[in-house]
């Protein structure tokens, strides 16, 4: 990044210590400025053809530790030291000082970890002390492992005593490695970034055991390659382990035979690797890449294959969730592209919990659709298809209609946040009530819409279905209406089964949403796959409860009419909230005779605790349940 602005001056040193230029930043000079690039962060300062000069005279005492001399000996106020001052500080902004004991550099950091220690650490010397106070456990299966002798050699490069002992419970595939550790405060947890939270996270990211405790990590072989858990107690990376295992496959009886040279130092690194940071109190390796399908405030697992050869980090909460850091819950998702990230870690095709959309060929027009394959023991294939305006949105109703079918028993509805699950319901319960009960919405109310036309002209034009679309309003004293797309016999006669409808604040939406349910129902008939000559299920569309999030952060041009989708789908989250409000009295059961009227009327309840529910609301998913909800 570029530096335009000055940035505030750091505080000076407590006294006894000096800044210094973390080790390994690399510094090329440019034309008018300076290119400075460290471990995780750089920067770029311009705007002056003196900046490289200063520079020359700037390097020798902030690599020796001298920085602090220098100021001193500076006139308080003139150009020269607010010069040296601004450089100072956009060094410290981009993490790229480091503050330690004066004296030699290195002193504060002895031993075989010195240079990894002061590159990393943001206190190398406290670092340094939390590692000289840890001796470190190997524990395998069978003793001998080639894995727990490359673990053991990892934890011993770092200048940690290491000892082997056996486990007979162990899988022959599988290797714990302990850190008991007597260093001074907390240990970060994975997931945490500069020791604080990121994500919006509520509560905090539960540091991992402090003083005096046994932090854990699992590494082991699995069908295709292996996995290193994130740092936890005991029984929690036993817990991950085991669940890593049956996902993934088990190894098998080889153990460390048959598998790829080059796997076993890659994983017996990682492992160590994240074990050390652990016990010293350094953000977790996963934290490191600044990769954006990572959720922070989420464990993440470590997985490598061997054909080809990779290792990647993916977000994974595991079912046993013992320790404090893995019951921490994500905050509900504030956009679409949260809620995006969020469902494609919950669906990883390696370590998921819930379908992975399948990479099918699937028409993409003339409307956007995604599907998956549901599985349970017991139960033959169902093919779930997901329809909307645009495949993100396809994709959100997949993943909330397979979540729905998939937790215990019927009645659920889920959501990326509670806003959108709260939608899904009423629309839902508003759904189930009688399609019609009044005289129908005069078609000039709804049929201009460039939404309703579009659709429309899609299912009876381009799809050549004979349909007929009628709009009532739900009650007299409800703003909201339904829509409803019967097929239209030949020949006339009454209409016959019904191609779609939907639930909006207005007869436009209700229109445009139900019509493009028959489009999508038309058009999966013949583009999506199915089991056994079964079609495809369509799963619940959301209709304007997403529109909140795809519009949150969302900016329209001037020009842009309610044909396009973006200008219509922030039409629909500002009708939204009153629109909820309006199906609540619609769909509540009626008060007591006598009950006050001012009494509140009950609102879809929060769905009971169980597995899923419990790993949906971690990635701060919203559940609910109600015991009318239909299938």
């Amino acid at each position: 990044m570029s530096a335009v602005t000055p940035a505030a001056a750091p505080p000076a040193p407590v006294p006894g210590t000096v800044r210094r230029l973390r080790p390994g930043v690399a510094v090329t000079p440019l034309r008018g400025g300076l290119h400075l690039r460290g471990r995780r962060r750089n920067v770029t300062l311009e705007g002056s053809p003196a900046l490289p000069a200063l520079w020359d005279f700037l390097a020798g005492p902030l690599r020796a530790g001298g920085l602090e001399a220098l100021l001193e000996d500076m006139e308080p106020g003139s150009a020269a030291r607010r010069a040296v001052e601004t450089v100072v500080a956009q060094l410290d902004a981009h993490d790229l000082l480091v503050t330690g004991p004066a004296g030699p550099a290195g002193s504060g950091a002895p031993g075989p970890a010195d240079d990894w220690i002061e590159v990393t650490a943001d206190d190398p010397a406290r670092a340094a002390a939390a590692l000289a106070a840890t001796r470190a456990e190997v524990v395998s299966g069978v003793p001998g492992t080639a894995l727990a002798r490359a673990v053991g050699r990892a934890l011993a490069a770092a200048g940690l005593p290491v000892a082997h002992t056996t486990d007979p419970t162990l899988p022959e595939g599988r290797v714990h490695l302990y850190a008991d550790t007597a260093a001074p405060g907390p240990v970060r947890a994975a997931g945490a970034v500069g020791g604080r939270a990121a994500g919006g996270r509520r509560g905090g990211v539960g540091a991992a055991p402090g003083s005096g405790a046994r932090i854990g990590v699992a590494v082991g072989w699995c069908r295709a390659g292996g996995y290193a858990t994130a740092p936890g107690s005991p029984a929690q990376v036993r817990a991950e382990a085991a669940a890593l295992e049956t996902r993934l496959g088990p190894p098998g009886a080889t153990g460390d035979t048959g598998r790829p040279a080059a796997l076993l130092p890659l994983l017996a690194g990682a492992a160590a690797h994240r074990l050390l940071c652990a016990a010293a109190g350094l953000a977790d390796p996963s934290a490191e890449g600044e990769d954006d399908r990572l959720l922070p405030g989420l464990p993440a697992v470590l997985l490598a294959e061997a054909g080809p050869l990779w290792a990647d980090y993916r977000t994974w909460v595991g079912p046993g969730r013992l320790d404090s850091g893995r019951r921490a819950e994500l905050a509900p998702a504030g956009t679409l592209g949260d809620a995006v990230r969020r469902v494609a870690a919950l669906v990883d095709g390696r370590c998921g919990a819930l379908p992975e959309p399948l990479r099918a060929d699937l028409r993409q027009v003339p409307v956007p659709l995604a599907t998956c394959v549901l599985r349970a023991a017991g139960q033959p294939e169902r093919f779930l298809l997901g329809a909307a305006v645009r495949l993100d949105l396809a994709r959100l109703d997949l993943f909330c209609g397979a979540a729905e079918l998939m937790l215990d028993g019927p009645g659920f509805t889920v959501g990326a946040n509670p806003e959108h699950a709260r939608g899904r319901a009423l629309r839902a319960a508003a759904l189930r009530g009688p399609a019609a009960g009044s005289r129908p919405v005069d078609s000039d109310a709804w049929a201009g819409h460039p939404q309703v036309r579009h659709w429309w002209a899609t299912l009876t034009g381009r799809l050549a279905v004979p349909a007929r679309l009628e709009v009532h309003r739900v009650a007299p004293d409800v703003e909201a209406y339904r829509a409803v797309v019967r097929s239209a016999p030949a020949g006339g006669g009454a209409p016959g089964v019904v191609l779609g409808d939907a639930v909006e604040a207005t007869p436009a939406d209700a229109a445009a949403f139900a019509a493009l349910t028959a489009v999508a129902r038309a058009h999966a008939a013949a583009a999506a796959p199915g089991a056994a000559g079964r079609p495809a299920v369509l799963a619940r569309c959301s209709g304007g409860a997403v529109a909140p999030l795809a519009a949150a952060g969302v900016r329209t041009a001037a020009w842009e009419d309610r044909g396009w989708t973006g200008t219509w789908l922030a039409e629909l989250a500002g009708r939204e909230g009153a629109f909820q409000e309006a199906l609540h009295r619609y769909t509540a059961p009626p008060l007591p005779a006598g009950a006050p009227p001012t009494r509140q009327r009950p609102r879809p309840r929060t769905a009971p605790e169980g597995e899923l529910t419990s790993l949906l609301r971690a990635f701060g998913f919203s559940v609910l349940h109600g015991h009318r909800e239909a299938r």
